[in-house]
């Protein structure tokens, strides 16, 4: 049985590495903002954006690591539970071994495999926990929500005290006349510039 809790072991500490590779996401995330409103007071937009989708993806990822600790660690409690009432079936034992090398690799899209593997082998057993959401993958995604990254980018001027010269989505009023404005001056003074050239 030793071997078993070996890896009952392994999973709990799993679940903890992961935990802190949320928190290492959420540092990150922390940063980019830093970044994003840095950028802003330089009056560069574009730097700004990038930051801003980074801060996004580092919040997406952060909230993935989580709910794969959670995960882990409900499955760790079936174990536990079926290690204790002496259940631990042969296909378990065989889904175990292969399991420590997965757990090492925190790539989420093999341990949310593994942990399916894990489920499916409860379901054989009377020691079920209501089952995680498995939206690991619609949320890995590498797009981010470009309206997520205007409203970040809009918190991080607030706070700078500056105002952000964007575009705003539909709906919301602010700073759309004056971004116009400037673009048909921009134009003006080209047609201008190239009226002189031709002079």
């Amino acid at each position: 049985m030793s071997n078993m809790e070996k890896h009952l072991f392994n999973l709990k500490f799993a679940a903890k590495d992961l935990q802190r590779n949320s928190k290492k996401c959420d540092k990150e995330e922390k940063a980019e903002k830093a970044k994003v409103k840095k950028a802003i007071q330089k009056g560069n937009m574009e730097v700004a954006r990038i930051h801003a989708e980074n801060a996004i993806r580092q919040k997406n990822q952060s909230i993935n690591f989580l709910r794969m600790s959670a995960r882990v660690d409900a499955v760790a409690a079936r174990v536990q539970t079926a290690v204790t009432m002496n259940k631990v079936t042969k296909s378990m034992a065989g889904v175990v071994k292969s399991m420590d090398a997965t757990l090492k690799s925190m790539n989420l899209e093999k341990i949310s495999a593994l942990m399916d593997k894990f489920e499916r082998q409860f379901e054989t057993l009377d020691v079920q926990t209501a089952q995680m959401e498995d939206t690991m993958s619609s949320t890995t995604t590498l797009t981010t929500p470009q309206n997520e990254v205007e409203t970040l980018m809009h918190e991080m001027a607030d706070e700078a005290g500056l105002d952000l010269n964007m575009e705003l989505p539909q709906g919301q009023t602010g700073s759309v006349g004056t971004s116009v404005a400037s673009a048909e001056q921009d134009e003006l003074s080209q047609r201008l510039a190239r009226l002189r050239d031709q002079v």
